[in-house]
């Protein structure tokens, strides 16, 4: 016995260890901004340094932690640099990484009331707040007969939201006969893929997803919208879910959720609204606007993983009705049977994702709440917002360069005057660099670099110093 002791850290060795793990941390957050932002290696080249044999003895720690500086963190892209300007921002803040630790140490499962009801009940008490801060339909709130829960990503989050949508529009007979080929959804053409990916892994089938047309500002058309239902119904398919995205993937885009919703309304559509990185902005109240017409929603989804200073996975997902989602997705075997669920006085959150087992996700979202307040929030995205559109004037003003799409909130989409090559070879002289990070996407099939703002420490001198990179680059690129 005392050997299998001997392998296990006991209580102070660990409390040692984790104190020198916060101070491999500490000492990363200091020198982050110094690193190349994004890794100047080849294929295969970190698992080389690897060890080629498995470990049969354990190792000291101090090896360990050698090998993560050697090896692993010269190949990362580090997405928690403030020059990290690619994508969307994966944001963590010290809160959320102490959450994540006592999460990660307290090791429960909440997939039922019964076995933490403080998870679960926690989750409902912090999605409510959410439902607050955002001032959503109050059809949200876990008071009602809607609630919120929190899936890993709005991926997730939308195949649950399809599933559901499924179930109702066919009465609950595809989970028991199969999915009929009849039934169609619809989408923008800048909406996220998960949508898609979600259509494929519920049985609906790519074919069955109508991409809609959108405006110059990259939003769907309504009436585009509304004429393809039209056709579908006069094909004899039946429409049952609709995907509208407040901020795009590609150019930040809010679609018009008022007309879309009342659309949905009157053809008995799910609608679901992805808001996933955006809908974080609508903490502040001269930006709530953006979820105006969210009233008509079924479901709605954001994710503060993004831009809400909490450490991935964390995406808030609320049901105006949680009897179709947990209808939709329960299952009941006897070893998880138990008095509190069987009297329905409990919410089990295992009924409202696909996994059955469920982190402690809400302690993050708790320990960021209470440390910055609303206050500080919004203090920070409006921060952010404020650089962007600084940027954006920079943009506007340059010989070089040009906006590609309308800068509404953290994201400035633009492109080289030049052309396409000119873009492409801009972006890539500036990553190759490695002091600022940048990504692309297309618009109009023309090529445009995307300059996200939100990394949780990023400053005007971040920004500052990445618009003198860009602008060096632009004055010497050559096709």
């Amino acid at each position: 016995m005392d050997e299998i002791n001997n392998l296990h850290l006991t209580p102070k060795e660990f409390e040692e260890k984790g104190k020198q793990v916060l101070s491999w941390l500490r000492r990363y957050y200091e020198q982050v901004e110094n690193y190349r932002v994004a890794p100047d290696i080849k294929p295969g080249e970190i698992r080389a340094k690897l060890p080629a044999n498995l470990p049969m003895k354990g190792e000291e720690f101090s090896n360990i932690l050698r090998d993560l500086d050697e090896i692993i963190v010269p190949g990362l892209m580090h997405w928690q640099s403030p020059y990290f300007f690619g994508f969307f921002p994966a944001n963590i803040s010290a809160p959320s990484v102490l959450a994540e630790l006592v999460s990660a140490g307290l090791g429960i499962q909440g997939m039922l009331w019964a076995t933490s009801p403080a998870c679960t009940e926690l989750e409902s008490h912090v999605l409510d707040w959410v439902a607050d801060i955002l001032h959503l339909p109050e059809r949200f709130k876990s008071t009602t007969q809607g609630g919120g829960v929190i899936q890993d990503s709005a991926s997730s989050a939308a195949l649950c939201a399809i599933i559901a949508a499924r179930e109702r529009i066919t009465a609950y007979e595809s989970n028991l006969h199969g999915c009929p080929g009849k039934l169609v959804a619809y989408a923008s053409t800048q909406t996220h893929s998960s949508v898609e990916k979600g259509i494929k892994i519920a049985g609906i089938g790519t074919r069955n997803l109508r991409l809609i047309g959108v405006d110059d500002k990259f939003a769907m058309h309504p009436e585009l919208l509304e004429e393809q239902i039209k056709r579908d119904i006069s094909a004899g398919l039946t429409p049952f879910f609709v995907c509208a995205t407040v901020g795009t993937t590609s150019s930040c885009a809010f679609d018009p959720l008022n007309e879309i919703g009342k659309i949905c309304q009157q053809y008995k559509l799910w609608l679901h609204i992805d808001a996933a990185m955006a809908g974080t902005a609508a903490i502040c109240p001269e930006y709530r606007h953006i979820l105006d017409g969210i009233e008509y929603a079924d479901s709605f989804c954001f994710n503060p993983h993004k831009w809400m200073f909490t450490n991935f996975d964390c995406d808030c997902f609320f049901v105006a009705d949680r009897h179709s989602l947990v209808r939709s997705l329960t299952i009941m075997p006897e070893y998880l049977k138990n008095q509190a669920s069987s009297a329905g006085t409990v919410i089990d959150y295992r009924d409202w994702q696909i996994p059955l087992g469920r982190r402690f996700r809400s302690l993050k979202l708790w320990f960021v709440i209470r440390h910055y307040g609303v206050e500080g929030l919004q203090t920070i995205v409006r921060n952010h917002i404020a650089l962007a559109r600084e940027f954006a004037g920079w943009i506007k003003e340059s010989n070089e360069l040009e906006l590609a799409a309308p800068q509404l909130l953290n994201l400035v989409c633009f492109r080289h005057k030049g052309g396409d090559k000119f873009s492409e070879q801009l972006l890539n002289d500036i990553n190759h660099s490695g002091k600022i990070f940048l990504s692309h996407t297309k618009l109009n099939e023309r090529f445009v670099i995307r300059m996200c703002i939100g990394q949780t420490y990023t400053e005007k001198r971040h920004v500052e110093l990445a618009w003198n990179i860009i602008q060096e680059y632009a004055k010497k690129t050559t096709v």
